[in-house]
């Protein structure tokens, strides 16, 4: 296919930073020389045997009350990218196999569909995907440098160059009209493909970032169609643009002209906002996933003020801690979506979890994925611990379905079951002064029977709040039970909004609601 493009000059003068050494958290390379290799005739064969335990799953698939897990036929298949179609059958990428593969919920059975294009033992992350309303999935490609289209009427697959100059990465990718948008992770640029065009001509649109050396993140479009993205520097900032793409294409098609500033927005990300990776729109607001932190922000267009959401610290069983070394695990939010209701649900990755907050009631439930893999955390050996490396989801109505990329199982949250108990807070708003204290209280209220021991959460990323109760211990919860803490702001506390969490946990869930705390 060919490609004609229109490549836009930047936009303003570049933000002088440093560059970018790493562009993914995960970017393996198992197969190590001399190292042996049993072969099975499956794509385990792409790892060498210390390995497969490792990357091609240690466990059956396994359920909890609000979670099931679907284990997929072929063996080591790695599954990343997944959506979910019109009528609920879900779509996924295996990035062991180049293959898409299709659940469907009713039958649960799975169907793969061979890749005759695919390079032969080829291995690819495959970030993105999406299903267009032409019957057709497309997704991203980052080893061959790629965007492919898989027809689901006549099961072909179709290989496409991404349009790139020098080092590119195409990751996340939305079908957004009649066009498929793509952040172009190192190629700091978002690209707009028009597949509408003939099979012999592919048009495109390349968008270049504002900050040199940097990355191009996560995008998403608010009501009024601008694009909303992150660009980058790891563990060092960036920006958060709003690119008005409706104004700048009435611009060129009525004077081509170049873009100007007309059309882009700029606004600096706070200095605890590192790694901006997942961006989702809610009811105007901007969500942006932090995946250095155990934290997700909020961005008001209006006042143009951040805020920053705690998630609960990880479970004891995700990261094991045998040797003793992890002082301060945190959660990694990955990617952030909103669905049907304004809810924001979002991938914890290393607290093997998925997430729904409610912006509405400032509450938060965190869904504990049952499969772990040792290998991925600090865990004795065949134990219930790790993570199964949860690097999408794809909501559809009520369920939201993810992958587990190392543990070759898809799964399913089911967001209608009842939650096993809710949480009360006397007051979801507090105001203190530097060196002030207030007290206020939340109750437990069981909705079942709880079998297990109930624990506290009490979440704050501000390092001058403190968060304390007289109870410290887990507890049984065969009755409402009323906690009291005491919030506390120290005298060099920085004036401001700012979120706390509080509510309690058992092993496969987890509920709580924000605290609103205003710094005087």
């Amino acid at each position: 296919m060919n490609k004609k493009g229109l490549v836009v000059a930047a936009f303003f003068g570049t933000i002088m930073l440093t560059s970018l050494a790493a562009g993914v958290l995960l970017n393996n390379h198992p197969m190590i020389q001399d190292e042996e290799i049993t072969m099975t005739g499956t794509p385990a064969d792409n790892f060498p045997d210390s390995q497969r335990a490792q990357f091609c799953g240690s466990s059956i698939a396994k359920s909890t009350q609000f979670i099931k897990e679907y284990s997929i036929p072929t063996d080591c298949t790695n599954p990343l990218a997944v959506v979910a179609d019109y009528n609920g059958n879900v779509w996924f990428a295996q990035t062991n196999t180049g293959k898409i593969a299709k659940f469907d919920p009713t039958t649960e059975s799975f169907t793969e569909f061979e890749n005759p294009l695919w390079p032969k033992n080829g291995r690819s992350m495959i970030w993105g995907i999406d299903y267009s309303p032409d019957g057709s999935v497309w997704y991203t490609d980052e080893s061959y440098d790629s965007i492919w289209r898989f027809s689901i009427d006549d099961k072909k697959y179709q290989r496409i160059d991404f349009p790139s100059e020098g080092d590119s990465l195409p990751q996340k990718l939305k079908i957004i009209g009649s066009q498929v948008v793509v952040n172009d992770f190192n190629g700091n640029k978002l690209t707009f493909l028009d597949p509408t065009q003939s099979n012999s001509e592919l048009s495109y649109l390349n968008i270049p970032s504002p900050v040199d050396g940097s990355v191009t993140g996560d995008f998403a479009v608010d009501a009024k169609n601008n694009v909303w993205y992150t660009n980058w520097i790891f563990q060092q900032g960036g920006v958060l643009v709003k690119f008005d793409q409706d104004a700048y294409r009435n611009s060129i098609a009525t004077t081509n002209s170049l873009p100007s500033l007309d059309f882009i927005q700029v606004f600096q990300l706070p200095v605890d906002l590192l790694t901006p990776n997942g961006v989702a729109v809610s009811d105007g607001i901007i969500w942006i996933a932090d995946t250095s932190n155990s934290a997700i922000f909020t961005f008001d267009p209006t006042t143009q003020q951040f805020t920053l959401y705690p998630t609960s610290d990880p479970k004891l069983s995700t990261y094991g801690n045998f040797t003793g070394l992890i002082k301060s695990p945190i959660s990694r939010p990955y990617w952030i979506e909103s669905n049907s209701i304004g809810h924001l649900v979002f991938n914890e990755q290393t607290a093997n979890s998925i997430a729904v907050l409610d912006p509405k009631s400032d509450s938060l439930v965190e869904y504990l994925i049952p499969s772990k893999n040792p290998a991925w955390g600090d865990c004795e050996v065949d134990s219930n611990c790790g993570l199964s490396q949860i690097f999408d989801f794809a909501i559809y109505k009520d369920k939201i379905w993810f992958t587990e990329w190392v543990e070759n199982n898809i799964g399913v949250v089911d967001t209608s079951m009842p939650l096993p108990f809710e949480i009360t807070l006397d007051s979801q708003d507090i105001s203190l002064m530097p060196g002030e204290s207030k007290n206020l209280s939340f109750v437990i209220n069981p909705q079942s029977t709880i079998y297990e021991d109930v624990s506290l959460i009490l979440s704050n990323s501000a390092t001058f709040l403190d968060i304390t109760s007289s109870v410290s211990d887990s507890f049984k919860l065969d009755s409402s039970k009323t906690v009291d803490v005491t919030i506390s702001a120290s005298d060099d506390a920085s004036s401001g909004t700012y979120k706390v969490l509080l509510g309690s946990q058992i092993e496969d869930i987890s509920i709580s609601k924000f605290v609103t705390v205003t710094i005087l």
